[in-house]
């Protein structure tokens, strides 16, 4: 329950197809790829700077 298969697949892709038209597809699909892209780099970004050395600041004399 709750999977989709290969007939459910085939009908959003026809209906997608209806909707948007030919020439919009490829386009739709160019911008999903730069937004996983994006994604995939601003996870990698984080990661980088939870992992860099933290400089410690100076104890201030009172």
């Amino acid at each position: 329950m709750g999977g989709l298969g290969t007939t459910e697949i085939i009908i959003i892709a026809v209906v997608a197809l209806i909707l948007f038209g030919p020439s919009k597809i490829p386009e739709f699909a160019k911008q999903c790829g730069r937004a996983v892209s994006l994604f995939k780099k601003g996870l990698k970004d984080g990661l980088d700077d939870d992992e860099a050395p933290k400089k410690e600041e100076p104890a201030k004399k009172p």
